[in-house]
């Protein structure tokens, strides 16, 4: 009888601490620069995510590791940068070089957490058995092109490239529609309307468990093709949108610092070579801004569901974009790159426990910051393995002592590009991994006075002094700027 009064008393403990612990709403977006009311775009509708970033923290010099999707998101899931995990191409799976790495994801579910995923988490069709408590969750509808004449000719051509024998990703590039469609439809038709249907659904489940969870949603848009329902387009005129303040090559940059946006030229009526016209250019950022407050609208539904749910109170929600995109600056388009506009993305963290709110800060923080400073609110140690640092602190005393800069990088071949950026500065060198990373190029550019990158200063003598710190910083790498951040915060 004590036995079994001693086991009910445990179960029922269990079931409180379970209660207790805040759940995590993990909300990731495919491509999303950060180009949102919140971070000072007032040409952009995104009411709800400004709304949540006025019940939180908005990072306004967030950095992904590296701007292309695999890269950045096996970083962020492990906390590990793309030099230690090898994965800096689209097609090679973290499992492969670090099998026994413990996942974000995992880690929570290894701590008692329900982790489930939907949506895009991991890139195309990788994705990481270990990471969740279930297989990954499917809407039941919902496609990402709706229109029957883009459907019809998008058969037609898959029909055609099959006859000539190819496959895989060859087939799925030749059988391309067009870049943007915007159907006279509601949210649910397109894929992403369906995904939010469904967080909405799995939290009102989660809901009724002692569980905690971990939910990752990952939405689609406003990656590639740009495509929503009409009303979110109807919110834009091409004319007003407008194009690029700066579509040409950042002076005196490195030759290989900018791609040729092949990504993009895939779809119908884009070149395959040269620059994309003036009216195919407006065009492309009218869709992309209404699939961005399509977007929103979506993760509007999500939180309101999480609301209605009675979660909101004891959820840490965070919503990252995986890197930024170019949408016709330095005469390019897509990621790919180092420049600014392609390593910054958003960032917003709203904690039950958080003191600070509605703050927007500017100091840097990378994506392996991320994995960190979610154990940290979530009051679970932190695996050896991280290779960031917990922002917690900035959660709750905004002017903290915090970290003098991130790193990012981006292959060209054998030349790898390591970038730093700081409060101020971008600083990149261009080494030759065959040649013991030898300096082929540097390039530096001054956000103060420079906030577009459109020339590379790294050789005029008035930042020889910059340079010269700027370098030391870069030689001791992320390791040196976590050292000197733990010293100031022993002081």
């Amino acid at each position: 009888m004590i036995m079994r009064l001693l086991f009910c008393c445990a179960v029922a403990l269990s079931s409180v601490v379970g209660r207790s612990q805040p759940n995590v709403l993990f909300i990731a977006v495919d491509d999303l620069r950060p180009e949102l009311g919140c971070f000072g775009c007032e040409h952009i509708h995104s009411p709800h995510l400004d709304k949540l970033a006025s019940q939180g923290t908005v990072f306004l010099n967030a950095h992904c590791q590296q701007a292309v999707c695999s890269p950045s998101r096996t970083s962020l899931m492990t906390g590990l940068r793309p030099d230690s995990t090898k994965v800096w191409d689209l097609n090679t799976h973290f499992r492969d070089h670090v099998p026994h790495v413990v996942t974000i994801s995992q880690h929570f579910k290894n701590h008692g957490y329900r982790s489930i995923s939907m949506g895009k988490i991991y890139h195309g069709g990788f994705d990481d058995e270990q990471s969740w408590s279930e297989p990954a969750r499917k809407p039941d509808t919902g496609t990402r092109y709706v229109l029957e004449k883009n459907l019809v000719q998008m058969n037609a051509k898959k029909q055609s490239a099959r006859e000539k024998g190819l496959k895989g990703k060859d087939l799925s590039r030749a059988s391309r529609g067009p870049p943007t469609e915007s159907a006279d439809v509601d949210d649910e038709t397109y894929s992403d309307g369906a995904l939010a249907t469904l967080a909405v659904k799995t939290l009102q489940e989660l809901s009724l468990r002692d569980q905690p969870f971990f939910l990752a949603v990952g939405f689609q848009n406003p990656h590639l093709p740009f495509n929503s329902p009409k009303k979110y387009w109807d919110l834009y005129d091409s004319q007003v949108v407008g194009l690029a303040a700066n579509p040409f090559p950042p002076k005196n940059a490195y030759s290989k610092a900018l791609a040729t946006f092949g990504e993009l030229r895939n779809y119908e009526g884009i070149p395959k070579k040269g620059p994309v016209n003036d009216e195919t250019s407006r065009k492309l950022r009218h869709g992309y801004y209404a699939a961005v407050s399509f977007i929103d609208a979506s993760i509007g539904r999500v939180l309101k569901g999480l609301e209605q749910a009675g979660l909101s109170e004891n959820t840490i929600v965070v919503v990252w974009g995986d890197h930024g995109w170019k949408l016709g600056e330095h005469g390019s388009w897509c990621k790919h790159s180092n420049v600014q506009l392609d390593t910054r993305s958003p960032l917003i963290v709203v904690a039950p426990q958080q003191k600070a709110v509605a703050e927007k800060l500017t100091v840097p923080v990378e994506f392996v910051d991320i994995y960190p400073t979610l154990c940290d609110l979530a009051g679970l140690e932190k695996p050896q393995q991280l290779e960031g640092d917990s922002f917690e602190v900035l959660l709750h005393s905004p002017s903290y002592p915090w970290k003098r800069a991130v790193f990012s990088q981006y292959p060209r071949g054998n030349i790898m590009g390591y970038s730093m950026t700081t409060d101020r500065f971008r600083y990149t060198a261009w080494v030759d991994q065959k040649k013991d990373n030898k300096l082929v190029f540097a390039e530096l550019y001054d956000h103060l006075k420079d906030p577009q990158e459109n020339e590379n200063v790294a050789q005029s003598s008035e930042y020889s002094a910059d340079i010269r710190r700027l370098q030391q910083w870069h030689a001791e790498g992320w390791e040196g700027t976590r050292h000197v951040l733990n010293s100031r915060q022993e002081d």
